[in-house]
């Protein structure tokens, strides 16, 4: 089961489920290491992985969609300020690009650059192809169907009790 899981399940209190408590765990290491492979691609290609987060935001808008400051805000979950200081420093990249507004002079929305939609390409690949790499090295195809199907049937569970979670990955504040 692992040290250190043996170790924590040994001070839990009593009625304590083992398998859920070792299954959850599991998962939360598994989400940090999700994030550790995000972050070194990220900075192989010379960005965070907030700057990522967000030309992940713009690049799900579409080819053509522009998104305000306030909007991309929005669906980062960060402060004004924080959005600010992104989308200077990914504009300053050439990553993205601040365009007329037509209606509202007061925040010009922003957008990807075709530099921005290669860089943001190029890493998305590369993280999809580290993560492949770990999946097959660790799992079959037909034991990495067999989680999919059980990690679907949990979620589902959890999203019915407690809403439905993002459909997007959701990093923890840099």
């Amino acid at each position: 089961m692992g040290e250190g899981l043996s170790a924590w399940l040994a001070v839990m209190p009593d009625g304590v489920d083992e398998q859920v408590e070792a299954a959850r765990q599991r998962i939360g290491r598994l989400s940090r290491q999700f994030e550790q492979v995000l972050r070194g691609v990220a900075e192989e290609y010379g960005f965070s992985t907030g700057d990522w987060q967000a030309l992940s935001v713009l690049h799900r808008s579409g080819r053509a969609a522009v998104l305000t400051p306030k909007e991309l805000g929005d669906r980062l979950g960060v402060t004004s300020g924080t959005v600010t200081v992104r989308i200077d420093r990914l504009e300053r990249a050439g990553l993205v690009e601040r365009v007329t507004a037509t209606a509202d002079g007061r925040s010009r929305p922003i957008r990807l650059t075709r530099k921005g939609r290669a860089r943001w390409a190029a890493a998305t690949k590369k993280r999809t192809e580290r993560e492949q790499a770990l999946f097959t090295s660790a799992l079959g195809a037909d034991s990495l169907s067999e989680l999919n199907a059980l990690l679907a049937r949990l979620l589902t569970r959890f999203e019915t009790e407690f809403g439905p979670s993002s459909p997007h990955d959701a990093l923890r504040p840099e």
